[in-house]
């Protein structure tokens, strides 16, 4: 899709990914437009969209209904929006329920009404899969999430495919695995692994491993995860409704926590998982991103060490905004 003069909307679109996109497209020259409530925790930050005149709605995606008059005319919706902590939805799986799973049907129930048949394209997590029966996984592998997070983001992840197969939306889910780069909210304890260690890097504090360090991940730039989504959404009727999104290459932990240890000048620790973290650790997990790439073409193309320094860069410079002392 050339997206110059097309009318998008970003959910979640002051948070990490969703900003990212949210800029990506308005430097192609779409109309953007933002819905984002900023729960507390969940990673919003005005500072994302600085520089960039991209109107934000404030309120939550369930209250669509109710700007309908300013989301008429889409032509493509990047649903970005939701919890991703699956400690989090441990500790308060109603919370998580309400953000990824009630706010999402009510959100897609609107756009049924407003724009039948619009393009969707929404942000689900590898974490649907739970303990990982085969490397890398396929698309086939067992859907069995082992924490609410996961359970939460497959219900809604099923109502985009309903909604779907009755022609009512035109969606595409995409299992994202561990995204990380610029505009990560690194100040939001519980936010996944590789916040951790980043935040860690900057502060020049010890980077803590849980457990051997052995587990593998595929880590994806954000850049890649963007390029995944502005495809995905100029694509009408794809044959797949879900898709997986991985990193170029699967890495131990341990390398990933050296390499930035490495950039930050500090050591790196191993202890023993923290009450309540052991029982929802999948151990290693890798990605078969081969159906997207047969499908629309995509691959990840940022190796980890180039993606970690453009990330170091980015938070050196708008350190203050992400870290305050």
């Amino acid at each position: 899709m050339n997206y110059t003069g097309k009318k998008v909307l970003v959910t979640g679109g002051l948070g990490f990914i969703g900003s990212n996109l949210a800029c990506r497209l308005a430097e192609a020259g779409a109309k953007v437009v933002v819905l984002d409530s900023s729960v507390q925790g969940c990673g919003a930050n005005r500072r994302n969209l600085a520089g960039y005149d991209i109107p934000v709605i404030d309120d939550d995606i369930g209250n669509a209904a109710r700007h309908a008059e300013r989301l008429r005319g889409l032509e493509a919706v990047f649903n970005m929006a939701g919890e991703i902590s699956h400690i989090n939805s441990m500790r308060d799986p109603l919370r998580d329920l309400e953000l990824n799973t009630t706010a999402q049907l009510r959100f897609l129930l609107a756009l049924r009404a407003m724009q039948p048949g619009v393009r969707v394209v929404y942000a689900s997590t590898r974490q649907v899969y739970g303990v990982p029966q085969f490397l890398p996984i396929t698309e086939s592998h067992p859907v069995n999430p082992i924490d609410f997070n996961g359970v939460h983001k497959n219900a809604a992840a099923s109502y985009h495919r309903l909604l779907n197969a009755s022609g009512d939306v035109d969606a595409t889910i995409l299992r994202l695995t561990n995204v990380y780069g610029p505009r990560m909210a690194l100040n939001i304890p519980e936010q996944g692994v590789l916040g951790h260690f980043f935040r860690r890097a900057l502060n020049g504090e010890p980077i803590e491993i849980f457990g051997h360090g052995e587990q593998q991940r595929d880590p994806v730039y954000i850049d890649d995860v963007v390029d995944a989504c502005l495809l995905c959404a100029s694509r009408h009727r794809l044959p797949h409704a879900n898709l997986n999104v991985g990193g170029p290459e699967a890495l131990p932990l341990a390398e990933i926590a050296g390499a930035l240890a490495a950039a930050g000048g500090c050591e790196i620790r191993f202890r023993d998982f923290p009450e309540g973290h052991k029982s929802i650790d999948i151990g290693s997990y890798s990605t078969d991103s081969s159906r997207i790439a047969a499908t629309i073409g995509w691959k990840p193309v940022t190796l980890f060490p180039a993606g970690v320094a453009k990330t170091l860069e980015y938070y050196r410079e708008h350190r203050s905004h992400y870290l305050p002392s």
